[in-house]
């Protein structure tokens, strides 16, 4: 069934397919669409779950970390400041090894106080524990709702995920999208069954103390949950193919890379006017490309280095910033080429913050940039028509 809707909605209907049992919501804009349709859902008896209307983000992922150490497959959704006031809880939800979804809407940090879409609240939290993933527009939202369930509950993983859509720019923008059946999401995705919760027949100790003797064994299967992560989407998103007819590429998705000279790495909605701009310049006989990074973590790093060892030179596109140093997508980046010894020209490109238009001209001009050499960090927008 195809409907119109917003990437909130898309996102909530995408909820109410993976049939979670506990909902704590706290609304934020530009969040708070999602919790909203949720709420209704449940009160026209279309989605089958407690719903708890809690007084804080604090609280909502409190809530959701109880609802899946007791047992129950576990919803929440936050944005922004939000996302950092759960800062706490999100490293217990992870060393908990529960694996509950989120939904983050990409919004702006303060101070200046902003609403607008960049990812900063995200990025800030990469090293928290979760897994992560970006959208790129309403069909994909709705999609990866269902799919974070399957990958995040499968035994060797289980890790938390935290989806993010760009605020505003895809959270409130409408376009049509393809709604499963209620039988197909069944048949994709199981009912939630675990051993790591609350069992009164066969008590066990849970969210416990660790010293220096044991702590470190629980981190490195922490990290390594995350990592079996890889094989898990793979393999998740063939099956998913299999019954609802859409492709997915992994941890990225790679556009006219076989023979660029010229590419542009970036992450969310921004990545469809990238192609657009590839397509536009290799008609004047630039070889461009683009690589869309889905998955921050677990980070791509042989996925990335295998495509950018044939280009000239590479720009990282992305919302974000590590005040101080670079664009923390740039730092991973970075980091894969090094790793794989890997040696091409890199450069960084800051933009969008606090939802400041990129538009056509701003890419064409990343483009033109690295074809010239250009400074290490730029940001768009800044310093009149240099940019940098």
């Amino acid at each position: 069934m195809k409907k119109f809707l917003s990437g909130n909605e898309a996102f909530a209907e995408g909820i109410r397919l993976a049939n979670p049992q506990v909902i704590s919501a706290y609304p934020i804009t530009p969040q708070t669409i999602v919790v909203e349709r949720l709420s209704e859902m449940v009160e026209d008896g279309s989605l089958k779950a407690e719903y708890v209307h809690v007084e804080s983000e604090h609280s909502a992922l409190s809530c959701a970390i109880g609802a899946s150490a007791a047992g129950s497959r576990a919803f929440t959704a936050t944005s922004s400041q939000g996302l950092l006031y759960m800062a706490e809880c999100l490293y217990y939800a992870a060393g908990g090894r529960f694996p509950i979804v989120m939904m983050n809407a990409d919004r702006s940090t303060a101070l200046p106080w902003n609403i607008y879409g960049d990812q900063r609240d995200s990025l800030s939290q990469l090293d928290s524990g979760w897994i992560q993933v970006y959208a790129e527009n309403a069909q994909e939202a709705l999609d990866l709702a269902i799919m974070s369930y399957k990958i995040a509950e499968n035994k060797e993983v289980s890790t938390p995920l935290m989806v993010n859509l760009d605020g505003f720019v895809l959270t409130h923008t409408y376009e049509t999208v393809d709604i499963p059946e209620q039988n197909q999401a069944d048949r994709f995705l199981p009912p939630y069954v675990t051993d790591n919760c609350v069992d009164f027949d066969k008590p066990k100790n849970m969210a416990f103390s660790a010293g220096p003797d044991t702590n470190y064994i629980f981190k490195y299967k922490e990290h390594n949950g995350i990592l079996m992560a890889k094989s898990v989407i793979n393999d998740s998103e063939k099956e998913f193919e299999e019954i609802f007819g859409r492709k997915y590429t992994g941890l990225t998705e790679n556009y006219r890379t076989d023979d660029a000279e010229y590419i542009i790495v970036t992450l969310g909605s921004i990545a469809g006017l990238c192609r657009e701009t590839a397509d536009k310049l290799r008609e004047s006989g630039i070889k461009a490309g683009v690589i869309r990074i889905r998955y921050m973590r677990p980070f791509p790093n042989e996925e990335i280095s295998d495509v950018l060892n044939g280009a000239k030179a590479y720009a990282v596109l992305e919302k974000d910033i590590s005040f101080g140093n670079e664009g923390t997508v740039f730092t991973n980046v970075n980091s894969a080429l090094k790793k794989a010894g890997v040696n091409v020209k890199g450069y960084n490109f800051i933009g969008g913050l606090g939802g400041r238009n990129i538009s056509a001209g701003d890419i064409e001009k990343i483009y033109s940039d690295i074809i010239k050499g250009t400074e290490n960090v730029s940001f768009i927008g800044i310093g009149g028509e240099d940019n940098g």
